[in-house]
């Protein structure tokens, strides 16, 4: 077992912390969805100008200046969006710092395997450990030029960190250079300007207990009735009391509705997030609220009635049933999912995956699902694995965070507890010792089920392997019980041989008239003249 690393011990995942449920805001008039985009325009150039001056002061920022900044933006809203609006600003940019600070150590790995592979010499083998040289002169070349670029990319970066400054695009990168190719979007210019200035617009206010409904700013009703405080400009569009828009609509929560009425009567805080779909030409409307976190169960507790071993791939989840004992019982189970198409397609895919897992888990009684605890940050470099670009799409196509995220969040909803075990070796392990016996006629095995049967003996306790090591003296079953699966009390396990009399095991039945032993064969010709008849100490005939 030398050069293998140590493998962490299984834990229990604690459950969510906080809930999010939507509804369509459903018969808008044209009045509605003109007052909606003109306060959801102005609250997010307020926003802009806010997180602008948020950079600005960079690591220089303190609580005077925030005051400042919320005072200049209450005379133009009101205090409340001004509360809101400054909060985002700080929570997008302690995102951009800690997004910062992972792109300088991506940049820092991938400097180190470079310079680690240019000071080899060309073609030189590498280990398990550590990557060899580059294969050609041409390619050390390459890589030479490379790690200069990743140096001084470094070093503009870090400057950046030390200085305070990050870089933030309202309304997203990624949509911001869809600008430049919008016959690869499918968009035109016009349909492209409409998200653009949807995705920048400010709707979101959060929740205040003790006041009426427990949101002062959106407040949804019992009845969902809906309606908006108004920022200063736009005052004179109010149709309530108070500079108040009321919705001509009403929304209801199918999805933990309940929830949210009791906590609307006794106006405790719901955060609310107004936002248009521009593709469907839809708005909606997001309810949130923290809630307490489920008491973990006790590891033992949740294994009691066996569990339920879970290998997350990029296209499927590789599932089997164990007992208490780690033997995998049926056949093992896959659920499928396809990750290609639009944001929306992708997550009900993996919603609709891990749901019938849990259907299937509580319908065998299981309380317990083993899943790894994986975290590919790290693995999607392309410095550290070079040319397998199908190996770095694969594992950069694998959903591991939205998987955990729903799949806890599911769960905890369900009673299922998720215990999160170390992924080192289960597949290389899973593979070597359980997909060959498991393999049948009727039954194929794949390195993905090997695998979840050995995620399922890890949070068990169990080693990964069938059988442990024969015993050291004769390899017989003196040394007692060799097999790890069953308990010594199990019926069926594999015990030590009985003795069975007769000539397979050499031994002589119990009503054997002869008492001596020869050292010669039984028959005439193989008997030697020098050989004798000697008689034996002991006797056979226990």
């Amino acid at each position: 077992m030398g050069g293998l690393r140590e493998v962490a011990a299984p834990f229990v995942v604690t459950g969510p912390s906080g809930v999010a449920v939507r509804d369509r805001l459903k018969g808008l008039t044209p009045e509605d969805e003109e007052v909606l985009r003109l306060v959801g325009a102005h609250l997010g150039a307020l926003a802009s100008r806010d997180l602008k001056a948020r950079c600005a002061d960079g690591l220089e920022h303190s609580a005077e200046s925030w005051a400042v900044r919320k005072r200049e933006l209450t005379g133009v809203s009101s205090s409340r969006w001004a509360g809101a609006i400054t909060k985002a600003t700080h929570d997008q940019w302690a995102l951009a710092r800690r997004g910062q600070a992972a792109h300088i150590q991506g940049l820092e790995a991938g400097i180190r395997t470079i310079a680690h592979r240019l000071s080899l010499p060309v073609g030189a083998k590498g280990t398990k450990r550590a990557p060899g040289g580059y294969r050609s002169r041409r390619e050390w070349h390459a890589k030479a030029r490379r790690l200069r670029v990743l140096e001084d990319r470094l070093g503009r970066v870090r400057a950046d960190r030390d200085a305070g400054r990050v870089r933030v695009v309202r309304g997203g990168r990624r949509l911001a250079r869809t600008r430049h190719h919008l016959a690869d979007a499918g968009l035109t210019a016009a349909q492209w300007r409409r998200r653009w200035e949807a995705e920048r617009w400010f709707f979101q206010a959060d929740g205040e207990s003790g006041k009426r409904f427990g949101n002062e700013t959106i407040r949804v009703t019992p009845e969902g009735e809906v309606s908006i405080k108004l920022p200063a400009p736009l005052a004179h569009l109010a149709n309530a009391a108070h500079g108040r828009y009321a919705l001509a609509t009403k929304v209801s929560f199918a999805h933990r509705g309940s929830e949210w009425a009791d906590r609307v009567a006794a106006h405790r805080a719901v955060a609310y997030r107004i936002h248009q779909d521009t593709g469907r030409d839809r708005w909606y409307v997001t309810a949130s609220w923290q809630i307490p976190p489920t008491p973990t169960v006790p590891l033992e507790a949740a294994l009691a009635h066996g569990v339920i071993g879970v290998d997350t791939n990029a296209d499927h989840l590789a599932t089997w049933r164990l007992d208490t004992h780690g033997n995998p019982i049926g056949n093992p189970r896959r659920f499928a999912y396809d990750l290609t198409g639009s944001a929306p397609h992708r997550d009900a895919q993996v919603r609709h995956a891990l749901t019938r897992l849990l259907h299937w888990a509580k319908a065998c009684g299981v309380k317990a699902i083993a899943v790894e605890d994986l975290d590919f940050q790290a693995e999607k470099t392309r410095e550290k694995h070079g040319r397998r670009r199908r190996f770095r799409q694969l594992i950069s196509g694998m959903p591991t965070g939205r998987l955990r995220a729903r799949l806890v969040s599911m769960a905890d909803a369900t009673g299922i507890t998720i215990i999160a075990v170390d992924p080192a070796y289960t597949s290389k392990w899973g593979a070597q010792h359980w997909q060959k016996p498991l393999t049948s006629t009727t039954r194929k095995m794949s390195r993905h089920d090997a695998a979840s049967i050995a995620i399922g003996r890890r949070a068990q306790g169990h080693p990964i392997r069938r059988r442990t090591t024969p015993p050291p003296h004769d390899q017989s079953d003196r040394a007692g019980h060799r097999t790890v699966q069953a308990d010594r009390r199990a019926p069926g396990r594999e015990e030590p041989r009985p003795r069975i009399p007769g000539p397979r095991t050499r031994c002589v039945p119990p009503d054997a008239e002869r008492t001596r032993a020869t050292r010669a064969s039984n028959t005439v010709r193989g008997t030697r003249s020098d050989q004798e008849w000697v008689p034996d100490s002991l006797l056979l005939t226990d």
